[in-house]
């Protein structure tokens, strides 16, 4: 195993000093190939991200598939003017001289990704990979093999492995390619992983894109459009059963609305889920053992809606907890689940107070016509990204940068956003020989140090 990654790895390092990479028209022709090649696979995909998660189509073409036609177009249709030097201004100090930064690829990237949107969030990197001129080594989940196994496939039949390749395996295989030298690691999973990546970059140096997850917060207010907050807040906590890094992990409700905001969701789910969810197009738990977690928690709190479980099936209902404390096991971890643990307040400074001391989230959701304590929220919070009476919607939007802070990550890509985040920035100046000003040489005389100060001065 670990012969076969230090030799993909030299394949790929001879491959991309070669400068074919660097070329702009041949990235732009690879974008083209992997759109060609996600279009041929769509179906066996679908049928692969259904076996591991039991995703509908539908669900599959929005939350794998769209964004990616979405992001190849818009790298296809801009790299050209992003892989331009930008000329910048060159302070009169430096006189006569011009500047500009120039972006170039970091080289060899590698790129491990989580099971939870397992075509999605391999993919979306990939691009800003090749877009930016690099050459890639793809891991993703275990968890999820169908979808791994068709991926595989696609990669290989599209490019030759000196430029991308695809490793399939267990933890061992990740600590393998985590003590591999690669130029940049872009990491999506969990933060007790993410610090694991972190560490092991650390030893040759390798500047890490930590894409985490965390408890992300949401706030209803009283003045909230309560039925329209419900119906958006029950289709992003339980899309793929909750399991999304962006969705809300637990609500603040306002006193005052808290039983009509419940009453709302409880007939939100019922038009999306009907009487009996596990025989909708509900999506399942990844595996038994996530199942059996998720199931332990739903005993903290009162369980107004859901709470069914069947472990063989990999199936908990969509359901929604009453009466947590802050002390409850639900708000202590991640859930990544369908449960939705509310807690309720009246003065949003308590809110407020609690969600700056604990980790900094992935995203913050906030539903009020009030501008003025949208704008409060915003400002005395820390967050990766905000929605206002909306969910996820800021990740969804490619002009975004989307990325965490703290516990949730480090650095951003989605776009434009994601081209730099695969390219290193390297400044150049170029300095005329015509004429060469000597005050900086020695010696320095007294002459020479009024002249400076009369130049700090000015």
């Amino acid at each position: 195993m670990k012969q076969n990654v230090k030799d993909a790895v030299s394949r790929q390092r001879d491959y991309f000093l070669t400068g074919i990479t660097k070329n702009v028209d041949f990235r732009k022709e690879m974008l083209i190939k992997l759109r060609q090649a996600i279009r041929r696979f769509q179906a066996p995909l679908s049928k692969a991200v259904f076996k591991d998660l039991r995703k509908s189509e539908f669900e599959f073409l929005m939350t794998e598939v769209s964004l990616l036609y979405e992001e190849l177009d818009i790298h296809h249709k801009h790299l050209t003017k992003w892989a331009k030097p930008k000329k910048v201004g060159t302070p009169f100090l430096h006189f006569k001289a011009k500047s500009a930064v120039h972006r170039e690829p970091f080289g060899q990237v590698l790129i491990v990704s989580p099971w939870n949107y397992p075509f999605h969030l391999t993919f979306i990197p990939l691009i800003g990979a090749i877009s930016a001129g690099n050459t890639v080594v793809l891991k993703p989940s275990l968890l999820t093999p169908n979808t791994s196994h068709v991926m595989s496939e696609l990669i290989t039949e599209t490019f030759p492995p000196e430029y991308i390749t695809l490793f399939q395996g267990n933890r061992e295989m990740n600590a393998v390619l985590f003590q591999a030298d690669f130029d940049l690691i872009f990491y999506t999973g969990s933060p007790t992983v993410g610090k694991v990546v972190m560490e092991s970059a650390a030893k040759n140096l390798t500047p890490v894109i930590l894409e985490l997850g965390g408890k992300n917060p949401c706030i209803v207010d009283r003045d909230a459009k309560i039925d329209l907050a419900a119906k958006r807040i029950v289709w992003g906590k339980f899309m793929n059963a909750g399991q999304t890094c962006t969705a809300p992990d637990y609500l603040f409700v306002h006193r005052d609305v808290k039983d009509r905001f419940i009453r709302a969701v409880k007939n939100n789910l019922q038009k999306a889920y009907g009487n009996d969810p596990q025989k909708s197009q509900f999506s399942r738990i990844v595996n038994k053992d996530h199942t059996a977690r998720l199931s332990k928690l739903i005993e903290s709190g009162t369980i107004v809606a859901g709470g069914q479980v069947d472990v063989e099936d990999c199936y908990l209902a969509p359901t929604v907890i009453d009466n947590v404390s802050p002390e409850s096991p639900l708000m202590q971890e991640e859930i990544f689940g369908p449960i939705m643990p509310i807690m309720d307040f009246q003065h949003i400074d308590t809110v407020i107070d609690y969600i700056r001391n604990q980790p900094k989230p992935l995203g913050l959701y906030l539903f009020t016509e009030n501008k003025k304590l949208q704008k409060e929220v915003i400002t005395k919070t820390v967050s990766g990204g905000v929605t206002i009476n909306d969910v996820i919607m800021h990740a969804v939007n490619l002009n975004l940068p989307f990325g965490g802070v703290g516990e949730s990550g480090m650095g951003v890509y989605h776009g434009k956003h994601s081209f730099d985040a695969f390219s290193h920035q390297k400044g150049i100046l170029n300095k005329s020989t015509r004429i060469d000003i000597p005050m900086r040489y020695q010696p320095y005389t007294r002459d020479k140090q009024r002249l400076m100060k009369l130049f700090l001065k000015m």
